[in-house]
């Protein structure tokens, strides 16, 4: 497929099924853009959506993320999963503030808690419309689903130049909306072509995972301050050496964690 046919497939597709009303896309605040990209993490956009605007209602500022209590943010965070995201995002604000504003170039807002190779590329096309080539889930099954039909264990080293010669330079923000929304359409319509990347990871599964446990003890532990290593057992359903564990890990990673269980 030539370069203007893939543009025009994809840019037809946007105009008639894109995502036009997703609120993230109404912005070109960088701290608002991070706060969307963090949250899509791992994390379908139909959930994202009344988190972020419930977030983003309660924190419109890095400022006022940076202010809060990690309560606070935790609180309104509950729902979305991983809860570690949440506390390197009010670093990544407190971080900002300190330094006058965020970043605008990749590599700067790598500096940042919690952001990495793509979220800062995100940034910096979604926030600044900057041309640069980053890949995620979607973008990766679109690029492997055209380019690379039936081929098995494709890199992203492969896929990164052909992400850069097809981009449109003139207007990346919209661009890579299209890419991203029509990524997401065909993970409805075909088998999953991530499957055949190199890079491809099957999810170890949540259920009875210390992760699943993790959030269990995030919940409880804001829902009141005070915990015993007895009352914990009854509230989770689980042992206490497998609780100490993740009571120590959630400590480590700068949760609040109630002082009675400081001896753990």
């Amino acid at each position: 497929m030539n370069r203007s046919t893939f543009t025009q497939l994809i840019f037809d597709f946007y105009q008639k099924q894109g995502r036009h009303d997703l609120p993230w896309r109404h912005t070109s605040d960088p701290y608002q853009v991070l706060v969307s990209e963090v949250m899509l993490q791992q994390t379908q956009a139909e959930r994202v959506v009344p988190k972020y605007l419930a977030f983003i209602a309660s924190f419109p500022t890095p400022k006022a993320l940076a202010e809060a209590t990690p309560e606070a943010v935790l609180s309104l965070w509950q729902g979305l999963g991983y809860n570690r995201r949440a506390l390197s995002l009010q670093k990544a604000a407190q971080q900002a503030v300190r330094q006058g504003g965020f970043p605008t170039t990749t590599e700067e807002l790598q500096q940042l808690p919690g952001v990495g190779p793509y979220t800062s590329a995100a940034v910096v096309a979604f926030a600044y419309n900057k041309p640069v080539v980053m890949i995620e889930t979607n973008i990766r099954r679109l690029y492997l689903h055209h380019f690379f039909p039936g081929k098995e264990g494709v890199s992203d080293a492969e896929l990164l130049p052909i992400i850069a010669e097809t981009q449109d330079t003139t207007n990346p923000r919209e661009w890579y909306y299209a890419l991203m929304d029509y990524g997401a359409w065909l993970a409805k319509q075909l088998p999953n072509a991530n499957r055949r990347s190199k890079h491809y990871v099957v999810q170890s599964k949540f259920e009875g995972s210390l992760r699943q446990l993790r959030g269990k003890l995030v919940r409880c532990f804001l829902e009141k301050s005070s915990w015993s290593m007895d009352t914990l057992v009854e509230a989770t359903g689980d042992t206490p050496d497998r609780i100490a564990k993740a009571v120590t890990a959630l400590r480590k990673e700068g949760f609040p964690v109630p002082p009675e269980l400081g001896s753990i």
